[in-house]
């Protein structure tokens, strides 16, 4: 995986740009060597009603060979924070308060897609749906992130 000491926009596909930018929304960009470069996850899509990533099942598997339910929720936060993070805007901050997952079927081997859509969108929290699917498109994951938005401290 490539490193560099600064921060960088997360633009590994052309999708990230058109998608964002043609929104109006601000771009994404990440310290680097944070758990999403470890996991190997790439926002792929964002937009003010659904943020998308990758992640490959390679790196990311239990010690039976299946993707571990571990992976599946980082990938689930990490893409209901940053639906949760647009929403709540330049002045404000969303913080993970309560993750669920519902783990439907293995995965083994390939990459799999996650979606967050809002379930809800209030003054003070935020709740995502996030749905994880296979390359086959099948649902291996359910799972549900709400956050609390808070005010940036000055």
């Amino acid at each position: 995986m490539e490193r560099s000491t600064q921060s960088r926009p997360h633009q590994e596909s052309s999708s990230l740009a058109r998608d964002g930018a043609a929104a109006g929304l601000p771009p994404l960009a990440f310290p680097d060597e944070q758990l999403i470069d470890r996991m190997g996850i790439h926002i792929t899509r964002w937009e003010e009603e659904s943020v998308e990533a990758t992640m490959p099942v390679a790196g990311n598997r239990q010690p039976f060979g299946l993707l571990h339910g571990g992976a599946n929720a980082v990938l689930a936060e990490t893409l209901g924070s940053v639906a949760a993070s647009l929403y709540a805007g330049p002045t404000r901050l969303a913080v993970g308060l309560e993750l669920s997952c519902t783990h439907h079927r293995a995965v083994t081997e390939g990459t799999v897609t996650g979606v967050a859509t809002p379930v809800h969108r209030g003054r003070t929290t935020a709740t995502y749906e996030i749905i994880v699917r296979d390359e086959a498109g099948r649902r291996s994951c359910t799972a549900r992130l709400t956050c609390v938005l808070r005010d940036r401290p000055a």
